[in-house]
């Protein structure tokens, strides 16, 4: 039986952003942790939700960085940033709250739940709720950066190109799924196969689908009105090829958007085989883009 008018609006959900926000947790000095806050709600499947980890006592509205996690769009969690910083204390996250900065890192639906652009309209949504309580919650939301590693960079690239935001950082993200095939050497990539990681997002294998696998890759997206980038991508990356990070440094520089791009030596994907201090490199090269690209604008001078 159908619910009435009346009914339906009686029994929807409210919507999150004015639902209470949980209790803080503090798991390490200084920093809050609002986690699990739902964000989103889609009909027929799970409550959308991120964690917020936020400085305490820091004066003033803080600039935002937007975290969105690998697992080939198809796993993953927003509880950590990618498999080298699994157990990592202090967490990243509480790392990037101690340097100033609100860490919203966002669950958005897998592609066992729900075909591209689910996943970009989830992370849309994000950035929408981040607005909605930027004062209540001491954000300076035009000074957000979008990161994401892996499917979760292909995301933050793809947020960046659609939304405004002042930066992007990228590690390892496939950015052209047409070109993926090719660049994946012979034999290692069947563009026909409709059960590869890129397939299961778009909903039909990339040769038979090219027009949805442009649409979903980043490189098509961009215009000279990009936010700067920072791509950092290894050089033995055996699941995205480097080429891939190449691809989309050289569509920001063809427009004449302003990218940073940097191989990485000797890393695979998830910076596998890299040494510990090189990994912490990238992090912080990430941490130093973001802090240059969320700096306050200087006060207008007095007439």
């Amino acid at each position: 039986m159908p619910l009435t008018p009346g009914l339906a609006a009686f029994l929807a959900p409210p919507p999150p952003a004015r639902l209470p926000l949980p209790p803080a947790a503090h798991p390490v000095p200084g920093v809050r942790l609002l986690r699990g806050v739902p964000y989103a709600v889609r009909t027929g499947v799970r409550p959308l939700e991120l964690d917020l980890w936020l400085p305490d006592g820091s004066p003033g509205p803080l600039p935002v960085v937007v975290y969105l996690h690998g697992g080939g769009w198809r796993a993953g969690t927003r509880t950590e940033m990618g498999p080298r910083f699994r157990g990592r204390r202090p967490d990243p996250f509480a790392r990037l709250a101690r340097a100033g900065f609100a860490v919203a890192s966002v669950d958005y639906r897998l592609s066992g739940e729900a075909r591209y652009p689910a996943q970009l309209d989830d992370a849309t949504a994000a950035l929408a709720w981040l607005d909605a309580r930027a004062g209540e919650l001491g954000l300076d939301t035009r000074r957000t950066v979008a990161w994401g590693e892996s499917a979760g960079g292909h995301l933050a690239a793809l947020l960046a190109l659609t939304a405004p935001v002042s930066g992007c950082v990228v590690w390892y993200g496939p950015t052209d799924l047409t070109t993926l095939p090719d660049q994946s050497g012979p034999g290692a990539y069947d563009a026909a196969d409709p059960t590869t990681r890129e397939a299961q997002l778009i909903g039909a294998a990339i040769a038979e689908a090219p027009a949805l696998a442009r649409a979903a890759s980043p490189v098509t997206h961009v215009t000279a009105g990009a936010p700067p980038f920072l791509v950092l991508h290894g050089t033995d990356d055996a699941l995205i090829p480097l080429a891939q990070g190449e691809q989309l440094a050289a569509a920001l520089r063809a427009v004449g958007a302003a990218v940073d791009f940097r191989a990485v030596p000797g890393a695979d994907h998830g910076w596998a085989g890299l040494p510990d201090e090189e990994v912490e490199r990238c992090f912080a090269a990430s941490v130093d883009f973001a802090r240059a690209r969320t700096a306050a604008p200087p006060p207008l001078a007095r007439p």
